[in-house]
């Protein structure tokens, strides 16, 4: 489909809540492939439509070492997460060249409505874990350094600014 530009920090879009979908519909596909071709592209493991743009609670993930296993979920919300931290290493192409150590539950049960317009739940674990939990911050308008302590949140913040 295509590669779409990725919004820039601090673009008031990426702090909004983004829309139920009603349906998957050949237009929320359309996204959804768009959506993949722009996470391949950068390259990342998952990708919010409010990154792009696009005001809808659609997010995509892959995290597998081949590719092209990519799960589309719409409405995605987590019904369970483990108590068990992971620490991982995160960015967003919506501030690039830069990144933070966020620690978020390691293992997380998310329920989504599925490519078929099925509901379904999920369960995931490490990187993909990590991945689907970031892009649903993404979709009630939050960002990784949300996570972080004031200080760290400022320093990266500062950061931000001198490399725009």
């Amino acid at each position: 489909m295509a590669i779409r530009p990725c919004l820039p920090w601090p673009d008031k879009r990426l702090r909004s809540v983004a829309a139920p979908v009603d349906a998957i519909t050949d237009d929320i596909r359309d996204i959804w492939a768009d959506m993949v071709d722009t996470m391949e592209a950068m390259p990342g493991v998952g990708l919010a439509a409010p990154q792009i743009g696009v005001m809808l609670r659609l997010a995509v993930i892959d995290a597998s070492e081949a590719r092209g296993q990519a799960i589309l979920m719409a409405n995605p919300q987590i019904l369970h997460a483990s108590t068990q931290m992971r620490p991982h290493e995160e960015a967003s192409p919506n501030l690039p060249g830069l990144s933070a150590l966020v620690a978020r539950p390691r293992a997380v049960t998310v329920r989504y409505l599925n490519a078929s317009g099925d509901m379904e739940d999920r369960d995931f674990v490490s990187l993909w874990a990590t991945s689907v939990q970031h892009q649903i911050d993404h979709l009630n308008g939050r960002m990784y350094f949300d996570r972080l302590t004031k200080l760290r949140r400022d320093m990266l913040l500062r950061k931000a600014r001198k490399l725009s």
